[in-house]
């Protein structure tokens, strides 16, 4: 059996995650949450990391012995260190900022390495220049295999995510149709998908990173497809920190902002719903849920220090579940 084989034998998927219902009080409106927490990293991008990897093997960018280099952080970081790891391959990641021990831990813990860069956006060029095949996330943002795994275990009116590469929202959208499915996107401050939605400027960009992690782009990215999005939902960063606690309180997973977003949204949506005498299911996507959240997203002392009032949008929300 050649390595290619081996490879995408490794690279097939695993389990689905499991569906959560969560409480919602618009008669005839069912929300679920759809834990992507359960993947064998804890994020939703494992999925990314994976499609990626195939994908590349497939195109032959990466054979046996292939160094393969990702400019990134946070989760991405760690999905792809650990399908690296699977495969045998080495794994060099470009991280924003100075030396951060912390940050750096998780992906060498699975063999990977971690260089840091100033300023943020040298991150891209630097893993150019280390040679190896560059994985290329936003550049490439592979479809993954969420929407089939999804659409087998319930047919829902409304999915509700969040665009960080924007390959989770065109992989619903490219075939949420088919299953009378529609594709709502979350979006936090400063990010560019809503506007450049809202105003079809497919460049758009605002310059400003977001404040939470794993969602929103200073720019939009080419693997966002607007013409797959039904719906685009601007959050506030506050209300994305309130989204989290919310999810936690009910469900003890001590998810990221970038679920709280997607959650808010989804009210947002079944209030909308009701509205329109509309009844339904509502998808919501858990992206991640780990104890570091607890020091930052779950903390009034950090968000007090970003200047965010999480009390007030919090007792919002407990008002509608």
């Amino acid at each position: 059996m050649s390595w290619s084989t081996r490879a995408l034998d490794a690279l097939a998927a695993g389990p689905p995650t499991r569906l959560i219902d969560f409480p919602v009080r618009v008669p005839g409106v069912r929300l679920l949450l759809k834990d992507e927490s359960g993947q064998p990293t804890g994020s939703l991008r494992h999925r990314h990391a994976r499609a990626l990897f195939r994908q590349a093997v497939l195109d032959g960018l990466v054979t046996e012995g292939t160094t393969v280099v990702e400019a990134t952080g946070g989760n991405a970081a760690v999905a792809q260190a650990w399908f690296a790891r699977r495969l045998g391959l080495p794994y060099v990641v470009v991280m924003p900022g100075r030396h951060d021990p912390a940050r750096a831990r998780a992906v060498e813990a699975l063999g990977g390495e971690c260089r840091f860069v100033t300023p943020p956006l040298a991150i891209y060029d630097a893993a150019r220049r280390i040679g190896g095949h560059f994985l290329d996330q936003f550049g490439r943002a592979a479809p993954h295999d969420l929407a089939e795994e999804l659409f087998a275990q319930v047919r829902p009116d409304w999915v509700v995510t969040g665009a960080g590469t924007g390959a989770t929202s065109a992989t619903l959208g490219a075939v949420a149709g088919q299953f009378g499915c529609r594709v709502a996107v979350a979006d936090p401050d400063n990010s560019a998908y809503f506007p450049g939605w809202t105003l079809d400027v497919p460049d758009y960009a605002t310059g400003m990173p977001s404040r939470i992690e794993g969602v929103g782009r200073p720019r939009v990215e080419p693997g966002f497809r607007p013409d797959l999005v039904d719906l685009v939902v601007p959050v506030p960063d506050a209300a994305s920190v309130a989204g989290a606690r919310l999810i936690r309180e009910v469900t003890g997973l001590p998810v990221g902002g970038s679920s709280g977003t997607a959650l808010w949204a989804a009210l947002d949506l079944a209030a909308r719903m009701r509205a329109r005498g509309e009844t339904g299911t509502v998808v919501s996507l858990v992206g991640d849920a780990a104890d570091r959240h607890l020091a930052t997203y779950h903390d009034d002392a950090w968000a007090a220090a970003k200047g965010l009032d999480v009390a007030a949008r919090l007792t919002e929300l407990r008002k509608r579940v």
